[in-house]
């Protein structure tokens, strides 16, 4: 008897290699994914200006990034004791403007070595809608808790999505040739616009995505959204604000994420290597400086191994973290 509605995930021509640089930018599902193939210390980027939601905020991401645009103060905003970014999340937010700037630019030069040499970009839209700053008619990536009145709300046309994104995949096209795009739609619902609203948004994106994926670079498109809502379909999946996925159903969905993009070796390799990640994160449950140094001697071990197997991976964060833990 068959309770889910099931459905093959189409595996991917190309493979992601530890060779091939990799690129996530979009909603904070991206990030979710994103993260998976960090824990195996595949060589990814994920969303270096910070979660961005709507088509139009992705782009300007882009386009910040390849035009290696250099933020200076008035690029800035103040509220509330705080300078700003509209065009990062909140994690770039200071006191300090020079911080700011330093934080954003630096992130952007790292942005742009990383892009240039990416295989595969991932980019997730999370919702049509998008926020306009009244005084500057610019599309904010964030907010950033500033009073609704001063934004005008709207959602995306479909027409509108295409126009910019088939001129960015131009782009992308022109400047990294061997570059492969991949769209997904988050599953992530935008609660704010309530229901239907989540819906209309949601269906602008997918016939968006369904009209660009006849664009002459070929893009690709991943099922993430459709194997939460068509194939889990449960609330057992969501985590606790009934919104979000659950930490089980990211992993689903990274499972059949790994299935189409990566062979077999590669998957067997990230693995092994997501073992040691694990036990740099793990926070021992015990006193004893025995077990302690127990534990630290066989990770080592283990990364002393796998140093030997794959030795252009850097291993030198969780090597040094058991070597202390060793010599306590």
């Amino acid at each position: 008897m068959e309770l889910r509605t099931t459905f093959p995930v189409e595996p991917s021509a190309s493979k992601i290699s530890y060779d091939d640089r990799v690129m996530f930018i979009g909603s904070c599902f991206a990030s979710a994914i994103g993260s998976q193939m960090n824990m195996g210390h595949m060589p990814v980027m994920i969303n270096p200006a910070g979660a961005v939601f709507n088509p139009i905020s992705v782009c300007n991401t882009l386009d910040s990034i390849t035009n290696r645009k250099q933020f200076i103060i008035d690029d800035l905003h103040f509220y509330d004791g705080i300078w700003l970014s509209f065009y990062h999340y909140t994690d770039f937010s200071s006191d300090d403007p020079l911080k700011v700037l330093e934080k954003i630019n630096r992130r952007l030069d790292d942005a742009y070595g990383h892009l240039k040499y990416t295989h595969f970009l991932f980019v997730t839209f999370g919702t049509a809608r998008v926020y306009k700053l009244k005084k500057s008619d610019l599309i904010v990536s964030n907010c950033h808790k500033i009073p609704a009145e001063q934004f005008e709300s709207k959602l995306l046309t479909v027409d509108e999505i295409i126009s910019v994104w088939s001129a960015q995949l131009d782009k992308l096209k022109l400047l990294f040739p061997d570059m492969q795009v991949i769209f997904t739609i988050s599953p992530v619902r935008h609660w704010k616009d309530g229901p239907h609203g989540n819906q209309v948004s949601k269906s602008i994106l997918f016939v968006a995505l369904d009209e660009l994926q006849k664009h002459k670079t070929a893009p690709k498109y991943f099922p993430a959204y459709e194997l939460l809502t068509d194939d889990l379909r449960d609330y057992r999946f969501y985590a606790e604000d009934m919104l979000h996925p659950s930490v089980q159903a990211v992993n689903y969905i990274w499972e059949a994420f790994a299935k189409s993009y990566l062979d077999d070796s590669v998957l067997n390799t990230w693995r092994e290597i997501v073992k040691i990640t694990k036990a740099y994160n793990h926070r021992l449950n015990t006193d004893s400086p025995t077990k302690a140094k127990f534990f630290a001697e066989r990770t080592l071990k283990q990364i002393s191994e796998l140093k030997l197997k794959f030795p252009l991976i850097d291993f030198s964060r969780e090597e040094d973290h058991f070597l202390k833990m060793r010599n306590v």
